[in-house]
């Protein structure tokens, strides 16, 4: 998968999932999902720095 079609395919996901929430469970699942990433990148960042030693 290219990068055009990743970002398509996360747009129609974004999309097809704020159809079915309200305004308040789209709001905390957007937090969830940073949190979530953010914590993602923490751990992939602290594997890089272990492994480099």
């Amino acid at each position: 998968m290219n990068a055009c079609e990743l970002t398509a395919s996360i747009t129609a996901a974004a999309n097809g999932i704020a159809c079915q929430l309200s305004n308040s469970e789209l709001e905390i699942l957007a937090l969830i999902l940073t949190q979530l990433g953010d914590t993602l990148a923490t751990i992939a960042a602290q594997r890089s720095r272990c492994c480099d030693k």
